[in-house]
């Protein structure tokens, strides 16, 4: 079982920083277009899994996710965005991916489940869309192009909330089998 060291400890670190920066490239491909505002999930889903596994099966320990899931704080923080719609449900994500990994035993299940919770970590912020839909398109006439905010709200019917999250998890699974499969990540 690989367990916390000073290699891991860096290894993870190095993780934390990219899961942030990758999921702040997520959060901007929604001025694109609304049809990837929309998409979130499955942007996630493609950019953060290959490290999510990749630091879960580096430390099978507990503490993996919580590092994930800070760093994405400490950028919410440090961009001023860290408001309650973002954080907590960061929090709530960060201890679901690290009780699911605890209860797995951190077996290569585990960390595949854990690995598609933590690509929910830009849901507080487009989980808006459906769930304070005046808000979101009060924003998106404020910050984005004329048309935008009529556009993502065309784009994003109620039905099309649990197919995002399905096709999203589903591309999750498979990057994170693709990686291992890549990286030679041990699967037991």
């Amino acid at each position: 079982m690989n367990t916390w060291n000073s290699k891991s400890a860096l290894r993870v670190l190095l993780c934390a920083v990219l899961y942030a920066a990758l999921s702040a490239v997520v959060c901007f491909t929604g001025a694109v277009h609304p049809i990837f505002f929309v998409g979130y999930q499955i942007t996630a889903g493609i950019l953060l899994s290959g490290i999510a596994i990749w630091a879960f099966r580096n430390v099978q320990a507990p503490g993996v996710a919580a590092c994930l899931a800070l760093a994405m704080i400490l950028l919410l923080v440090a961009i001023g965005d860290a408001v309650m719609w973002h954080v907590v449900p960061l929090v709530v994500i960060g201890l679901l991916a690290e009780a699911v990994r605890a209860v797995r035993k951190y077996d290569w299940l585990g960390d595949v489940i854990a690995t598609a919770v933590m690509t929910f970590s830009t849901f507080g912020y487009y989980g808006q869309i459906w769930f304070n839909r005046a808000y979101t398109y009060e924003c998106a006439i404020e910050e984005m192009p004329a048309g935008y905010a009529d556009g993502l709200m065309a784009a994003s019917p109620a039905w099309s909330l649990p197919l995002v999250i399905v096709i999203g998890i589903v591309v999750s699974v498979a990057v994170a089998y693709l990686t291992a499969k890549l990286f030679k990540l041990e699967k037991h």
